[in-house]
């Protein structure tokens, strides 16, 4: 992507389903889930660099010994840092120690920090533009009994903060607090409490209270929990929990916004947000990971056993296409294919642009998330190729000095653009920003013949459009070209994402900057006032009053005017813009289905109250997210 945007966050879970022991025996190290935990997190680094953070649970551990461990950075490489401080205290062990010690499950649990059944990592990207160790997951809710104590990391959002608190309130707290992330701990943390009671109440009198202890512990309904605790939530999410007993639990959106997968055996069970990082750390199948179903959660006890419970009812799956697109690591065969198909997808547009003028016309990508549309692009060009071979070779008959070049000609492809320095634009302040992007990619010279040639390049979306104003387009121009055709594997992205992306401002979006230019333009204003009054008059309405910003103009007329938007007096070839349409977007990513971005469909009712909020604030000159 050109325009780089906060997004996602990643969660890696590990439950050890055996006494420490046998994997002490079978892996011959004591380090085994640690291990596995570092690999997992790792291969998920593409979805949070502003800070990780892991937690430790031990199971079954005597009264007076510390049983939660937990380590957060916000420093660079968080990850390696984090495991780094962890592998000290497994240093320090070694030298307490003999090697009959290390191997002793009971003694490396007793002496050694992070040495649990429980594991619970997470990745953060800081979509509030906070990057404090505060706000780095794990989060704790801390309790003398063990089975109130809640560490909770997640990938989600929620659109109604401000209900949620209230609801808080009712419930006789007080809040540190009104964020999604303490109001959501919070919640789940009251019911856990009330759970815990629940069952105290059902036994006293019957036992002791140390023996109560024991049974809570056995017998509590975490499904029944997450229940009372989710029913009004309004977002995407994919939350993690652990309970101070070894219970845990993974809860995901009704609609399957945000993403959740699980692989689990007689050994072990693990939870992540993409499915490439399980099978690298477990070296098992594809076909063997499993998806959190909407509105489901995995849950597992104390003893280990497990199973998928419906939390909520599911809606219409809405998964976010964006992971498809772009979030998701691409070593996912199923979004290595609909990449691929997206880029095929856009075939027929690219060659209209080019009048079907092959010869001259040169195919590249913007790197490095767009290689496989790019891929997908060439295929399909080789494909009408082949077809226009068999029609010429059948019906026309060639000449035979033709024929040898009618049988060899391939699509021109170069790698016209690299990411020659390693700069995260979306961080600087907008003084700054222009003299970053501008720097931020080079160019293969002398392979474009000065006047003659067409570059058609692709990237896998285009958010602001300022890398290409200022970098991409400047850069391809130097090397004269006639013309310079920008393909987008995406649609036009007009809405902004309020499940857990940082696209959060109307004014930011290229799209909706082309679509107000129109209306300036045709003298269609008013529309904007009258959009601005139905959204002031009804802040709870159910429909996304922000659709009719777009509704007088075709998609291809926001294209047009993108291009112009885009393309500076110094530029001398002639630009044009290419978008995805909806309908191959659905066609290539069939299962997920979340387009609200492209469309305005948004799956809850928080999500229409922020686009309109947006609007609002965007009619009223407010910076500000609008949830």
């Amino acid at each position: 992507m050109s325009d780089e945007i906060k997004h996602e966050c990643g969660i890696a879970l590990i439950r050890l389903r055996k006494p420490l022991q046998y994997y002490i025996d079978k892996y011959q190290t004591p380090f085994y889930a640690a291990n596995r935990l570092y690999v997992l997190m790792q291969k998920q680094i593409n979805r949070g660099q502003d800070g990780a953070g892991l937690a430790n649970i031990k199971i079954n551990t005597p009264p007076g010994t510390r049983y939660i461990s937990r380590y957060r950075s916000v420093e660079s490489e968080a990850v390696t840092k984090i495991f780094q401080k962890i592998n000290k205290k497994y240093k320090k062990a070694k030298k307490a120690g003999s090697e009959d010690d290390l191997m002793d499950a009971g003694w490396i649990k007793e002496n050694t920090a992070f040495s649990g059944e429980v594991w619970l990592g997470h990745l953060r990207y800081g979509t509030h533009g906070q990057n404090s160790i505060e706000t780095c997951h794990p989060f704790l809710k801390q309790n003398n009994w063990r089975s109130r104590n809640l560490v909770m990391a997640g990938n989600f959002n929620m659109t109604n903060v401000e209900e949620l608190f209230d609801n808080l309130v009712k419930l006789g707290q007080h809040p540190k607090e009104e964020t999604d992330t303490v109001t959501v701990m919070e919640k789940i943390g009251h019911f856990l409490d009330e759970e815990n009671q629940r069952i105290f109440d059902k036994y006293k009198g019957h036992f002791s209270n140390r023996e109560i202890t024991e049974v809570i512990e056995q017998e509590l309904d975490v499904a029944r929990i997450l229940r009372r605790s989710c029913r009004d939530f309004d977002g995407g999410y994919a939350m993690a929990g652990l309970i101070g007993n070894g219970a845990g639990f993974v809860v995901r959106d009704p609609t399957g916004i945000r993403p959740a997968y699980y692989y689990a055996d007689d050994e072990i069970i693990v939870v992540a947000s993409e499915k490439p990082p399980i099978k690298t750390a477990f070296n098992i199948d594809y076909q063997q990971i499993k998806e959190i179903q909407p509105g489901n959660a995995l849950i597992f006890n104390k003893d280990g056993s497990f199973g998928e419970h419906e939390i909520i009812p599911p809606r219409e799956k809405k998964s976010c296409s964006f992971e498809r697109i772009y979030f998701s690591r691409g070593t996912d065969p199923d979004i290595y294919k609909e990449r691929k198909n997206l880029g095929r997808a856009l075939v027929p547009q690219i060659l209209k642009a080019i009048d079907f003028d092959l010869k001259n016309t040169v195919f590249s990508y913007i790197p490095n998330t767009a290689e496989t549309a790019y891929y997908g692009m060439i295929e399909g060009l080789e494909d009408y190729l082949s077809a226009k071979r068999r029609e010429i070779l059948i019906e026309g008959k060639p000449h035979l000095e033709d024929l040898e070049d009618l049988l060899n000609f391939r699509p021109r492809v170069e790698k016209l653009v690299s990411k020659d320095v390693k700069l995260r634009t979306f961080i600087t302040n907008d003084s700054d920003r222009d003299v970053m992007v501008s720097n931020v990619y080079d160019t293969t010279y002398e392979v474009i013949r000065s006047g003659v040639d067409t570059i058609v390049v692709i990237d896998d979306s285009i958010v602001r459009g300022t890398t290409l104003e200022k970098s991409i387009l400047t850069t391809l121009d130097k090397l004269k070209p006639k013309r310079i055709i920008i393909v987008s594997s995406a649609p036009q992205i007009r809405f902004p994402d309020c499940y857990g992306i940082d696209m959060s401002r109307m004014k930011d979006f290229i799209a909706f900057r082309a679509a107000v230019a129109l209306l300036k333009e045709r003298g269609m204003e008013h529309v904007l006032d009258d959009v601005y009054d139905k959204c002031i008059a009804e802040p709870d309405a159910r429909v996304n009053f922000v659709n009719e910003i777009y509704a007088p103009f075709s998609d291809q007329e926001i294209s047009n005017k993108i291009a112009q938007i885009i393309t500076s007096e110094k530029i001398e070839a002639h630009v044009h813009v290419i978008y995805q349409t909806v309908q191959n977007l659905q066609l290539s990513c069939p299962a997920h289905r979340g387009d609200w971005y492209f469309t305005g469909d948004f799956p809850t009712d928080g999500g229409i109250r922020v686009v309109n909020k947006a609007f609002v604030n965007y009619m009223e000159g407010k910076v500000i997210r609008a949830y």
